[in-house]
């Protein structure tokens, strides 16, 4: 009896190995760093930093672990793309539409996501410190635990966006807008700039964030808050 069970154990387990091994070469298959730039192409890990892939449409495309350090990715269809753990270095995505993208623990400093429309994407743990988000679509955007120190946000809808436990260290709000609550929950508000910003109907604000930011008279806060008697910035 034992000598059965243990011959089915082994057969078991060189069946499973065997999936394992047809999984992984299929895996394998699928990338293909050499394919055009296409809808669902799947470029997983691949190299792809200083290119010109302006106007492309990556739409749905496997792109976690890519690295596009430097590479013009303007004028993009990035919908639903999957960018986790990209590296976006000084790329540029400026005017892509990017609605729904996933860009989960990315590196991306000084990257330019100006004027992008990206209802919806998640940047859940990003490292996008000193980038540009000046004049984009983030309504119902995901920064939550995001590294966000000296962003910039002129003139972008943060509507329903989630900033919560982000580093917004010097992080630049002036101009923003955003016409449904934002969730600022512990979020560092380190000489964060909320000049002239209506603040009232935001979430999670706590006294201790707003007595180290950066706003001035025009700034609305919710109730209970008040402005502290001398904001820490005076500089332009």
């Amino acid at each position: 009896m034992t000598l059965r069970r243990t011959r089915a154990y082994g057969t078991s387990g060189l069946v499973l190995a065997v999936c394992i091994v047809f999984a992984w070469q299929n895996a394998a298959a699928a990338q293909n760093c050499d394919a055009a730039a296409t809808p669902g192409v799947n470029w997983q890990d691949c190299d792809k930093k200083l290119l010109i892939l302006e106007g492309q449409d990556l739409s749905g495309a496997n792109l976690i672990g890519v690295d596009f350090t430097s590479t013009d990715l303007r004028n993009s269809n990035l919908l639903a793309a999957n960018f986790e753990k990209a590296t976006l270095v000084r790329a540029s995505l400026a005017d892509s539409t990017a609605k729904g993208a996933r860009f989960d623990k990315i590196e991306a400093y000084r990257t330019d996501f100006s004027h992008m429309d990206a209802q919806g994407a998640v940047f859940t743990s990003a490292e996008v410190q000193r980038s540009n988000f000046q004049d984009a679509n983030l309504t119902n955007v995901d920064f939550t635990k995001a590294e966000l120190g000296r962003a910039q946000f002129h003139d972008a809808d943060i509507s329903g966006s989630r900033f919560s436990f982000a580093n917004l260290a010097r992080a630049d709000f002036r101009g923003a807008t955003f016409t449904a609550p934002i969730d600022f929950d512990r979020a560092f508000f380190f000489l964060t700039r909320i000049e002239g910003l209506d603040l009232s109907n935001s979430a999670g604000l706590s006294q201790w964030q707003l007595n180290m930011a950066c706003g001035d008279a025009r700034t609305e806060l919710p109730s209970g808050l008040t402005r502290p008697e001398d904001w820490p910035c005076s500089e332009p």
